[in-house]
Order: structure tokens, then sequence, then C-alpha cells
């Protein structure tokens, strides 16, 4: 029996972001009967409970702003020590998602070397590069990262673009690294097309199916709103530009507010988050098209899922994005003219372009980022170390 515990993500079950998700679907779809997980949640309290057949134990964290993330880390971890002594664990494998606890880790490594416990890590992506860190907290990430890829016995990488980043940045490491995927889920919503839900939310935000192109992300510069809105706006669709983000009313919107006048726009609409998930695929399927600016590394779950959803999917022209893209979408660049042309085309595409770029979208899903296929790398990775 392996006793794989997962600490990093929020917990399950899964409310939040991608870590959470992978940690609910590696828990749901197990497949082996010789793993057992042990997942760390931050919770209100310390309890323990049974989710999706893994001991799940909560810790509680005291608000210390920023900090919190850290502290979390590094509270899990010494609980997962205590497990693992107190219950004479002999086969035991640590893994930890992202790289926030470098300059502690050597600490604890050395503890859980003693206690012949290997250490896996998931460096993410490029942390250190997002622009809503200070100049401090983006060195902290920077020095964290490289302490974490030195000291672990093994860094799981979701993106080769990252995996090479990694074996290249720190070869003086002689780093371990291998590559598994994240996935995504290719069934169609189970909402049909006249649900109440669906016809609400199109009648509330004026929106038609299939007369829209769509944008899910976080709201934060390096996903670069300002160039999509600001291309959108160049170009000569008559369809809507569906913005699905946390906005909030801060300087970064004012900010782009400015600089573009979206406002003036009647095609460009923010419509705030969708949290119930048969609706979001509903909305990403029933999309013309999806737009994608992120670039900050790694494999990005928004991407999977508007591949396995949309038929049409725009990128940004960068690595990470034609690692997993590859032949079933569009790219644009940077370039002033460039996302604005790419929509034009894309307006006058027939039913047979259309459902071509769609059947390889989807095709991308299935061969290299099937939930099932992820699942399995992983159990044979936990059970072969």
């Amino acid at each position: 029996m392996v006793n794989v515990f997962i600490i990093g993500s929020k917990g399950i079950p899964a409310k939040y972001g991608g870590f959470e998700t992978f940690v609910e679907y590696l828990t749901k779809r197990k497949v082996s009967e010789d793993i057992t997980y042990h997942v760390s949640c931050l919770g209100e309290n310390n309890d323990e409970f049974y989710y999706n057949n893994a001991r799940c134990f909560n810790i509680k964290v005291p608000d210390v702003g920023s900090a919190k993330a850290v502290f979390y880390d590094l509270l899990s971890l010494r609980e997962c020590i205590r497990y693992i002594k107190e219950n004479n664990l002999t086969n035991s494998i640590v893994y930890i998602l992202a790289c926030r606890i470098g300059p502690f880790f050597a600490f604890y490594k050395k503890q859980l070397e003693k206690m012949g416990v290997k250490v896996f890590v998931n460096p993410d992506g490029h942390e250190w590069k997002r622009s809503k860190w200070n100049y401090w907290i983006k060195r902290y990430w920077k020095f964290s990262e490289r302490l974490m890829v030195k000291h672990a016995d093994l860094l799981v990488c979701d993106s080769r673009g990252i995996e090479s980043y990694i074996q290249d940045e720190y070869r003086q490491y002689r780093p371990k690294t291998t590559f598994i995927a994240y996935g995504a889920d290719v069934k169609e919503s189970l909402l049909a097309n006249d649900d109440l839900k669906l016809v609400d939310w199109y009648r509330q935000h004026q929106v038609k199916p299939f007369e829209y192109y769509l944008i899910v992300g976080r709201f934060v510069p390096e996903n670069n709103y300002e160039l999509m809105i600001r291309e959108f706006m160049a170009s000569n669709t008559k369809k809507d530009l569906v913005i699905i983000s946390n906005v909030e009313q801060n300087a970064f919107y004012q900010q782009l507010l400015e600089r573009t006048k979206f406002d003036l726009d009647p095609r460009i609409k923010f419509v705030g988050t969708v949290y119930d998930q048969e609706l979001l695929k509903k909305i990403r399927e029933q999309a013309y098209g999806y737009l994608h600016g992120h670039e900050v590394g790694g494999t990005n779950p928004s991407l999977l899922e508007a591949l396995a959803s949309t038929k049409i999917n725009l990128l940004l022209d960068v690595v990470f994005n034609k690692e997993v893209g590859a032949d079933g979408a569009v790219y644009f660049t940077k370039e002033q003219g460039s996302l604005s042309q790419l929509i034009n085309r894309t307006d006058q595409y027939d039913q047979g372009q259309i459902g071509l770029l769609g059947k390889k979208a989807k095709n991308r899903i299935v061969s290299e980022y099937s939930w099932n296929k992820i699942v399995s790398e992983y159990e044979r990775l936990f059970l072969e170390s």
C-alpha cells in the first residue's frame, strides 16, 4: 500500500481552481486499490473526514495576510510528518503542489528522508512573473522555486514547456523531472438548449447562442485582456465578446477602461463569474469562438476546457498554448492587427471548417488530456516510485 499525501491545494470537494479540480479527479477516478490518498484541506477546524474514499484532514491557519498560503503548506507538511510517524507508515509519498515553502523545505526534507518518505513537487507555472505580486514577493517566489527544485526527489511538470524551463534554469541541481499533463472532461453539458437557467442567463446579458466570442479567466494583466479587447474592438465582427471573470472595479479595470474605452462598444460584455459548472460548460459549447491570452506558463485548465467544448479556439502564440492546442486551434500574436484580422477570418468560416477545427480540438483532449489518462499516469508513478 502506498500512502500519498497531497498538500498545496485548498482541498476537496473542489470549490476553487486548477489544483483543487486536479485533486478532485485524482481521488474520484482512482482505480488502484494499492493507493491511499491523504488530502490537506484549508478549514475552520482541524477535523478529519472522508471524501472520494480519500482521508481529508483540515488545517486551520491563522489569518496572516499574503503569507497565509505559506503557513498553510508548512502546517500541512508538519501534520503529514506527525501522521506518518504516529501510524508507522513505511511506504509514503508527499506530493506538494506549487513552490511556496522553499526557504523552509530543506529542514522538513531531512526529517522525511530519515523516515524514508519521498517528496514530489509540482512547480506549477511561472508564479514569480505574475503582475499581482510586488517586487519582493516575486523575488520570494523565484527563490522559493529554486530551493524546492534543489531538494525535491522528483518534479512533476504539467507542461513540457515548464519541464524544459526547470531543466534549463536549474541544471546545476540536475533535477529529476517527469511530465504528466493536467486533465479535462469532454462530456457535454447536461443542460438542454431550452433549460431556463441557460435561457435566463442569455436574456440577462443580452447574448444569443453562437453569436459571441468568449473569454474565461482570472482578471489579471498577464492574461492580456487589454490586447484582446483592443483587437476585438478593431475587428469587423457583429458578434459580442463575453468576458467571464472575477472583475472588480479596481485599478486594473479603470486603467483598461481609460485605455480602451470599451464601455463605448456595446459588443464588449463583462458578465461576472459563473460558478455553475454545467451552465459554464454550456456557455462554452455555444460560444462561436474562444479567446485565450494567457502567457505565464504551464498548462492552463480554462484552455483545456475550451478545447473540450468550443469549436473555434483563438490562442496567443506562446509555447505553452501551442503545446496544448497544436493543430486544434488558430493563433494570434501581440502584433497590432494580428487578432483583429484573425477574428475577421474566423467570422467567415463555413460549417465544414468549424466542424473540422472543433473535431481536432476535442481529439487533442481525448488523446492527450483526458482525466482517465492523467489519473492512470499518476497511479503508475506513485506505485512504481
